[in-house]
């Protein structure tokens, strides 16, 4: 796994939305084993307690669950994927939206500018 941190956001929250970006697109699947907290730190570069409190939200809001003496697993919740997919949009087009109204651009311009860009893939 490969983190990169900016300095917007608490490190915590990045490291929530890493792992809630890494099961919506099936990086992480249900069941799977999360690694260590020390382990995750150590390849993060964080704090153990920085680490531990990201995966503590995690499990509160039901995207891992502890087993005792297994550690750390993804849940099995139905439909997980696709609401993560859902939110992840929406937090995505709202910074977006946020980014180019900052930048003086209307609602109309930001959607054309989108609309080139997605052209512009195409092309490639």
């Amino acid at each position: 796994m490969e983190w990169n941190f900016n300095n917007e956001t608490p490190i915590y929250l990045q490291i929530i939305d890493r792992f809630k970006m890494d099961i919506a697109n099936g990086s992480l699947k249900p069941g799977n084993k999360v690694p260590s907290v020390r382990e995750l730190a150590l390849s993060a570069g964080v704090n153990p307690n920085t680490m531990q409190k990201a995966l503590s939200e995690l499990e509160r809001d039901g995207y891992l669950e502890s087993r005792r003496t297994s550690g750390r697993f993804v849940t099995d919740m139905e439909n997980q994927a696709d609401s993560l997919k859902n939110d992840l949009a929406h937090k995505l087009c709202s910074e977006f939206c946020e980014g180019m109204t900052k930048v003086g651009f209307t609602p109309e311009q930001s959607l054309m500018v989108y609309e080139n860009y997605l052209k512009s893939l195409k092309k490639e």
